[in-house]
């Protein structure tokens, strides 16, 4: 074989199956295949996930201020 047939996969020991076979060539063809992972875009504070499980909203003197979003 030339340089340009070379085959991608060699047994080197052992006899594996005609299914084997298939499953590492599938393997190597897609991590052949494999992109740049792309990070995901930040979400602004205004999409919080917090926002849904607010503390209940304080009745009285002061309970305007304690139901702010950054209230302790």
């Amino acid at each position: 074989m030339s340089d340009d047939q070379r085959p991608l996969l060699r047994v080197l020991r052992g006899e594996p199956t005609a299914e084997e076979l298939a499953a590492l060539a599938v393997v190597v063809a897609a991590l052949s295949q494999r992109r740049e992972r792309h990070r995901p875009t930040p979400v602004g504070a205004w999409a919080s996930y917090a926002d849904g499980h607010r503390r209940a909203l304080q009745v009285g003197a002061g309970g305007w201020r304690a139901s702010g979003r950054f209230a302790q």
